[in-house]
């Protein structure tokens, strides 16, 4: 698939619930969502029929995503099932790490090759603070699990907060030093569910660079980060900043809500249903979807909020 402007899509992000035994602050609402029907989520035979249709029009990396995808029953025949259909070469899986001591293993032997695990603080104190729910012990021992479980890849996910962890930038970064892993600083994006965080709590992306002077660039994967290295580092630091300095132009993604909607744009209220549809119906909505892929997302602050019209646990993260 390659869109009006020249992208050419080939990652498609799937959420597979929107529940999460966390309840993140930027996230989702402290009281949870309102569980829905069976009937109104994509079955699982309907995700692997997405992912086939997806495939056959050129998508080849594919991110299991949530609410936490891990509280999701079946998570490990989805995964088995996607990371088998023809055309799709990467499966990956972003989490909270909560549940990882008892899945990572199964999760790699079901096909999973890389895992991003989110961590905004090594306070247990604001852990608890931010995930309202959450004990940092449990974490850690999620990370452990991972590097153990062998993945090719884990990456933390930190999203970078003013007056919150903005006095661990270096701490958070140092885990590069003390583990293979990478750190990627993500600015903070203002969703429907992160209205506790005022204009205040916006960090650019360089904000990492002046409280780490001596990060060295690093050479580009494919990704939207921009790569640097602490000197002696075993992995890499990360910025990814679609505030500061959107990375629309390199935009290769499709998002499909675990509702079976598919939304071209992260920030954008459009979405198209494919839940009920056969394969060569979900193909003609992946198009459309695609085709309607704005050039960006426009601007991003206090005063210009997402046009998302979801919470992140409602879209996938």
């Amino acid at each position: 698939m390659i869109d009006k402007y020249g992208r050419q899509i080939t990652y498609l992000r799937l959420s597979v619930t929107e529940l999460c035994n966390l309840r993140c602050r930027y996230c989702m609402p402290a009281e949870g969502i309102c569980k829905k029907d069976h009937s109104q989520m994509m079955t699982e035979e309907e995700i692997v029929l997405a992912v086939k249709a997806a495939a056959s029009l050129g998508v080849r990396k594919l991110r299991i995503t949530g609410g936490e995808p891990l509280v999701k029953k079946n998570i490990l025949s989805i995964c088995e099932k996607t990371g088998a259909v023809k055309g799709i070469q990467e499966v990956c899986l972003t989490t909270n790490g909560i549940l990882l001591p008892e899945m990572a293993k199964d999760l790699r032997r079901a096909g999973v090759s890389r895992v991003n695990i989110s961590l905004d603080t090594l306070n247990p104190e604001r852990y608890a603070y931010i995930t309202r729910i959450g004990s940092l012990k449990q974490a850690m021992a999620g990370i452990e699990a991972a590097l153990a479980a062998g993945f090719e890849r884990v990456k933390i996910n930190a999203v970078l907060i003013g007056g919150f962890n903005d006095g661990e930038i270096r701490d958070l970064a140092g885990l590069t030093c003390r583990y293979p892993l990478d750190v990627r600083f993500i600015e903070l994006m203002p969703m429907s569910g992160s209205r506790e965080f005022g204009e205040d709590s916006y960090l650019p992306g360089t904000a990492v660079l002046d409280r780490i002077p001596e990060l060295e660039p690093a050479s580009a994967d494919g990704g939207v980060a921009r790569l640097y290295r602490i000197p002696g580092g075993k992995g890499q630091v990360g910025l990814i900043s679609p505030v500061s300095a959107h990375f629309c132009g390199l935009c290769n993604r499709l998002r499909l809500t675990a509702d079976g909607k598919i939304k071209p744009c992260l920030h954008s209220s459009a979405e198209y249903s494919i839940r009920g549809l056969d394969e060569a119906g979900m193909r003609a909505q992946f198009l459309r979807a695609m085709e309607e892929k704005p050039a960006w997302h426009g601007e991003l602050s206090a005063k210009c909020p997402s046009q998302a019209g979801r919470s992140m646990n409602q879209i996938g993260g």
